[in-house]
């Protein structure tokens, strides 16, 4: 697991919301968004500081491989956060809609753009957690993630 992807674990089992993190770490909600996104990293100190927010040490953020596990989040949790994702997508949509109304893009909707990609790269992560999740508690292997959709966008 990736610095990012631990970041946004222990945010979320902590109960924070991004801004609520950067409020502890006094950084913008956009620094914290960016690090769980893998766009930028923490400086040293903030590193630093949220291993001591989070009772984790350093290795275990920045390693990829980490000797003391971070705790899992129970199925049922996951699950929570993906019905919460299905309302995101709602929104989403609405945004999207919204955008390409003229046919054109400008500046603030690209703004808008870049926001979507960044929610829907966590629902991404999100749903990949789950289904990891759901299949290592089970002990088999993932099924094929290659196979067509029993459906199509054209369907829907």
């Amino acid at each position: 697991m990736i610095f990012s992807d631990k970041l946004r674990l222990l945010r979320n089992q902590a109960g924070l919301s991004q801004e609520g993190l950067a409020d502890k770490l006094n950084v913008s909600r956009q620094s914290v968004s960016k690090w769980e996104s893998g766009i930028s990293f923490p400086e040293i100190e903030k590193i630093i500081a949220i291993s001591e927010l989070f009772h984790v040490s350093i290795d275990s953020l920045l390693k990829e491989k980490i000797t003391d596990p971070l705790p899992t989040e129970s199925m049922d949790r996951l699950v929570l956060r993906f019905l919460g994702s299905s309302q995101a997508m709602h929104n989403i949509s609405q945004q999207l809609v919204t955008i390409m109304q003229d046919g054109k893009i400008d500046t603030q909707e690209t703004l808008q753009m870049e926001q979507i990609m960044c929610a829907l790269e966590h629902i991404i992560k999100d749903i990949a957690t789950l289904r990891q999740t759901f299949y290592a508690s089970r002990n088999v292997p993932p099924a094929d993630t290659h196979q067509p959709l029993p459906f199509s966008i054209e369907n829907l």
